[in-house]
């Protein structure tokens, strides 16, 4: 089935007639007069493309509605747009997506990362990287580089949701060399991707390492002549990989983000000195270890090592809702029947809303669940 026809079919707007419900296709949604409108994600397309990324609060959400619906808005479909016209032989474009806390980053980066599994891209994503610098359960000198530690659980946890997102890609791609994890095991060249994977998913110990393997393999193979697939590399909260940690040695020392062996692999991916594909990333306020909650500007949040690390690179801003979008909304979670008191459902009630959450699509969220 084409992407367009699949867009066709699976996309809808999912609101009341003064929303507009008619059936659009993606192409159609890249003007202004869709912004605003919800479309639906096909459960299947949940379970496989986000078997983890989603906001939690969003996911009770799609539990309470059964349905999957989000929001076009400007900024993902600045992005999109964008994507849509990459040039494989140049290096990665990187995109970041900044704004206020609950405006909606994580929102706009899935509804971007739906975008690329739709067209056939292969998606490394990273949901929470700040939850790799922190409260790590098992901590693990590693067997590769005496200086780094390695991350079993997350790494192991990781690796299943790759191997969920991306099962067409593990048998076509082939690894360029030899791995060779214990004395009597090792992953030789031109094993199959899925091979690789389920080394790390059943030899947990090998899990942090076999995690860098992958993200060298596919940073090496995007973009080359003799591969079919493009990369879209998506990292939610990518600050955190040069903030501080609070993840402590034996010695009681804070462990250097960079000391961790899935850090170090993923700063080296958010290098663009690779092709054939792009690098969609957010801040966020969670990550961003010991600094002001009210920070949310890339220079702010990125420090300055994690800001020329990332240079250049796209700053694509994620607004409150504007008018039209906080109608949108508010019409949805009242054909959803979700707002209950009667007070809410009125002109008065709307402009309660409006005054309390500032259009902020998280507080707003929060606030109609009590009404």
């Amino acid at each position: 089935v084409s992407s367009r026809r699949l867009w066709l079919r699976m996309i809808h707007v999912c609101s009341r007639s003064r929303l507009c419900s008619l059936s659009v296709s993606f192409q159609a949604c890249q003007s202004e007069k869709h912004f605003g409108q919800y479309y639906t994600l096909p459960s299947a397309h949940v379970r496989t493309v986000f078997p983890h990324g989603l906001p939690m609060r969003y996911k009770q959400q799609v539990k309470t509605f059964n349905e999957a619906c989000m929001m076009v808005r400007p900024p993902a479909l600045e992005v999109i747009s964008s994507l849509k016209k990459t040039d494989n032989s140049k290096p990665a474009v990187r995109y970041l997506f900044y704004g206020l806390k609950g405006s909606g980053k994580t929102m706009t980066l899935c509804h971007t990362i739906h975008f690329c599994y739709t067209q056939g891209w292969l998606v490394l994503h990273v949901p929470d990287a700040h939850l790799w610098v922190k409260n790590c359960k098992e901590l693990l000198p590693s067997s590769f580089n005496s200086s780094r530690y390695d991350q079993p659980l997350q790494a192991t946890e990781w690796l299943r949701n790759f191997r969920i997102t991306n099962e067409p890609f593990l048998s076509k791609i082939k690894t360029k060399q030899r791995y060779v994890w214990t004395k009597r095991e090792s992953t030789e060249e031109g094993s199959t991707l899925g091979e690789l994977v389920d080394q790390g998913i059943t030899r947990v110990k090998t899990s942090s390492d076999v995690v860098g393997a992958v993200m060298k393999e596919l940073r090496l193979q995007s973009g080359q002549p003799e591969s079919d697939f493009r990369l879209a590399v998506a990292v939610d909260g990518v600050n955190a990989l040069w903030g501080r940690s609070t993840i402590r040695k034996m010695n009681n020392t804070a462990v250097d983000p960079e000391e961790l062996t899935l850090v170090y692999n993923l700063r080296k991916l958010m290098k663009n000195d690779w092709t054939g594909g792009a690098i969609i990333t957010t801040l966020a306020q969670t990550g961003a270890v010991y600094t002001s909650k009210y920070s949310y500007l890339p220079k702010e949040l990125l420090g300055e090592k994690g800001f020329d690390s990332m240079d250049p690179f796209i700053p694509v801003s994620v607004p409150n809702y504007s008018e039209k979008e906080f109608e949108s909304c508010y019409l949805y979670y009242m054909d959803r029947h979700w707002l209950q008191y009667p007070h809410s459902r009125t002109e008065d009630g709307k402009k309660e809303l409006i005054f309390l959450s500032n259009r902020n699509p998280s507080m707003l969220e929060r606030i109609c669940g009590f009404h």
